[in-house]
Parts: C-alpha cells; structure tokens; sequence
C-alpha cells in the first residue's frame, strides 16, 4: 500500500511540476480554416499576447479542409501535453458532427474544453439594389416563389447555411441554398447581386453595410446589436425561434493535466481580456465570452442538440 501511495505521489508531483514549467517550449494554435477569417482572427489576436506573457511562442498553425475535420482530427490525435491547441468556430464541434458520417473524432468525447472566445449574431444581407427593404419582403417573396429565393453561406454546414435553413424552417417558406468555399465570394457575388440573401456573420459584412454595398435586414441575436443599433432582430421583425451566434471556442487534445488545463485556461481569457484585443472584436460586432470549461462544455451540449434537430427537420446533407 505504502508502495502505490508512493507512486500516486511521485505521479502528482510530475503533474504539478509539468504546470509549473508550462510551456517551455513552442506552443501551436492550429486553426482548421484558412487564414483571414473570424476563426483565424482569434488564434492571431491571442497568439502575441500569450507569447509576450510566456517567452515562448504561439505559433498558429493553419490546417484548413473537409469543412473544419482535417485540423480537429489534427488535435485530437495530438499529445494531450499543452502544446497543440485547437482554434475553432462552432461547426466542427457541434454542426459537422450530425453531417459527416465516417468522422475521425468524436466532438463529446475526444477534446479538454478550454473557453468559448467570442460570439457574433449572424445578419441576414441582401444586395443594396434588392427589392426587398425587410424581412416581411423576403418572406412574401419565398411564400410566393419557393424555392426561387438563392441564399449563399461560406459552405456545407456553416452556421450561415444552418441560420437560412432554420429561419426556413420557422417562417415555413423555401429557398435555394448556394455554397461557396468560404465567406468572401459569397460576400462578392451578393453585392454583384448574383446572390438574392445570405445570413452572414455580422464581423465579416459590416464594412460592406456600413459602406452602402449591402442591405442589412435584421440581426439573429436576442438584442440590437452594438454595431448596428437600427437594425432589428429577427424576433422584432416576427421571426421567432431563429436567435443564432456564430462563436469560435478553444480546446485541446484530451485528456491534459488538469493543472495545465487550469493555467492555459486562465492564461487565454487573460489574452481576450487584453483591453486591445477586445477593442479588436467588439468594434466589429463580436461579443466576448471568456467562459469556464464548465460552461462551455454545458454550451457545447446545448448547441449539439439544437443543431442536430435543425439537420434532421431539414433532411440536410453535406454532399
């Protein structure tokens, strides 16, 4: 007995020495998408900031494909030691997961929860030069001509794609679903108005609606958002049940030393914290969340669930 107390001891104070000396050498941010967006923008605001605090660099690593899959299957199969970190938005962890049948992880399972970052409303836009001024206009429209009324998202499973097929869902209407690779030619064929709508993150289009080259119709969170403070929510405008944030969220291999679990914990919301940094993220309409693992993971189970269910009523498929 004295021998295994022996060993459990030794075993904890390796533990806590590992915590003690974290990190010690490079640190990777992996990031499953392209470089530039909202994802990105996370991992390049905090990555600085933690190597400053550290003297150890935060390099982001971008590993972008199969709609987020490549760089999370990364992580997961990654050493659960404190030094590959995943960067990601909410698809890969609650929306991909109900769309890929032979998925190389499990998004319940398989990650140490970290912190939620920030969360963004998604903004239903349409060209400047559209007929329709509001959101009862886009309803009438749908309700007269299903099927007709082409919305584009960043992809297959986006939370764009995911915002049109609900307020479909609530407003009992129909539209065409258009996928791009990413956000940015959808953004550019809106204003060329080879695109009738989309609901795009509101961080991403707010320099075109400010500039006059997109109509915002209304926000999808349950208040006016800062940044566009004239236009209303979906529920003001009658939709019910199609309140949806875009949020990006950090997390590691499972199974990390709960120490290291704590100190990278406090040592990210510490980063978003950063009075720079979040001038960065709330000037262009996120808001910071910061929160627990605890929370998170409480998050993470309601929005697996809710997505879910969107997926099987729309019968949608990511082929």
């Amino acid at each position: 007995m004295k021998k295994i107390l022996s060993i459990l001891a030794l075993g904890l104070s390796a533990l806590a020495a590992q915590a003690q000396t974290w990190p010690d050498k490079t640190v990777t941010l992996v990031v499953p998408f392209p470089p530039g967006g909202s994802t990105d923008q996370v991992a390049r605001a905090v990555g600085p900031k933690l190597t400053a605090k550290f003297k150890q660099s935060f390099l982001v690593d971008n590993k972008a494909g199969a709609t987020g899959t490549i760089g999370a299957t990364f992580v997961k199969r990654a050493a659960p030691d404190g030094y590959t970190f995943l960067v990601t938005s909410l698809g890969p962890l609650v929306i991909v997961p109900h769309l890929v049948k032979s998925l190389q992880y499990d998004a319940l399972k398989d990650f140490d929860l970290i912190t939620v970052a920030v969360q963004s409303p998604n903004v239903l836009v349409v060209p400047i030069n559209s007929p329709h001024k509001a959101v009862a206009d886009v309803i009438a429209y749908e309700k007269a001509n299903p099927g007709k009324m082409s919305f584009g998202s960043a992809g297959n499973g986006s939370s764009d794609h995911l915002t049109a097929e609900l307020f479909w869902q609530q407003t009992g209407t129909s539209g065409v679903h258009v996928p791009y690779k990413g956000g940015a030619p959808v953004h550019t064929d809106l204003m060329g108005s080879q695109l009738d709508a989309s609901f795009q993150n509101i961080n991403s289009v707010i320099q075109y609606i400010k500039g006059g080259k997109m109509r915002a119709l209304a926000v999808t969170s349950p208040k006016r958002s800062p940044v566009l403070p004239d236009v209303p929510t979906l529920a003001e405008a009658g939709v019910k049940g199609v309140e949806v944030a875009s949020w990006q969220a950090i997390v590691a291999p499972k199974g990390l030393p709960p120490a290291v679990k704590e100190k990278a914990h406090a040592a990210f919301v510490e980063a978003l914290a950063d009075p720079k940094v979040q001038e960065q993220f709330t000037s262009i309409g996120f808001e910071m969340v910061a929160n627990t693992p605890a929370q998170f993971a409480e998050f993470q189970q309601k929005e697996y669930a809710r997505w879910k269910k969107v997926i099987e009523a729309g019968k949608i498929t990511i082929d």
